[in-house]
């Protein structure tokens, strides 16, 4: 009698099928639509709603503090990562509730909490005031909301990883004489690598998306603190500028992808990277 495979899920032409229909039509089409009724607009149309001072100022903004608060986000989630992994201390399970904050919280209360506690009156904005800083209000403002958002991205990434790690490799590189440092940079980061860009880039795409938290922090300044995604409202609810909201919204859509492509690319060379060593 002939052996019978039985499967949990359906045949494949039927689950691909099926994962096609709700990728095209929950991904695929509304994304083609916003390209449709962007490029409505022609070359020079299309360029006349994108190449305007304001509008390449905050397109500036949203990628360059999105870049660096991903990067900030990966420093930072490393740590508290391996700190949670590696160590027992009081309280450890309330810090670690604690990363998913920026999960529940809707994104205005986010941003409200943050303007509060760093505007010239408040707890922490009154103190840094004196030594010269301004958080509030600043691109230093948006780029602390961007962090805030995109952290806990990295330090759940990390996570399963570094509790996943075999030691072996560890105690036997400590065997040879190796440091603590150098057990971290030659042994557990080769490993880690592709898990960190991932995290990158999530915390990337979350802060490059970002509205809520920081339109309060950011006091949408002209010129100065206006992100990308507040122009594309502002076209939509003041001027119902569908065409124009649709060409900026391209233009994130595009850059956005062009990214999350180079890091795929970084992360396939970091695994091979990491399997030669």
């Amino acid at each position: 009698m002939d052996d019978v495979t039985h499967h949990v899920l359906p045949g494949f032409r039927l689950s691909a099928g099926y994962t096609l229909t709700v990728l095209g039509s929950c991904v695929l089409l509304p994304l083609a639509a916003l390209l449709w009724t962007a490029f409505e607009l022609g070359p020079s149309g299309w360029w006349a709603q994108i190449g305007t001072r304001r509008v390449l100022a905050a397109l500036r903004l949203s990628f360059g503090a999105s870049l660096l608060a991903a990067i900030i986000d990966t420093l930072l989630g490393l740590l508290v990562a391996w700190v949670l992994v590696r160590y027992r201390f009081a309280f450890r399970r309330v810090c670690d509730a604690l990363v998913d904050l920026p999960f529940a919280l809707p994104t205005a209360v986010a941003g409200l909490a943050l303007t509060a506690l760093y505007a010239s009156n408040g707890w922490i904005g009154s103190r840094l005031l004196p030594l010269g800083i301004e958080v509030a209000y600043t691109r230093l403002g948006v780029l602390l909301a961007m962090v805030f958002v995109g952290f806990p991205f990295v330090v759940r990434t990390l996570q399963p990883v570094l509790e996943s790690l075999d030691t072996d490799l560890e105690e036997a590189a400590y065997t040879l004489g190796a440091s603590p440092r150098q057990r971290f940079l030659k042994v557990i980061l080769p490993l880690l690598l592709p898990t960190l860009l991932t995290g990158f880039a999530l915390a990337l795409a979350r802060a490059v998306g970002e509205y809520g938290s920081v339109i309060f922090i950011s006091g949408n300044r002209l010129f100065q603190t206006e992100i990308a995604p507040y122009l594309i409202v502002q076209k939509i609810e003041s001027q119902y500028d569908y065409r124009g909201a649709a060409a900026l919204s391209a233009v994130m859509l595009i850059a956005s992808l062009l990214l999350l492509i180079a890091v795929g690319v970084l992360q396939r060379w970091a695994r091979r990277w990491a399997v030669i060593r």
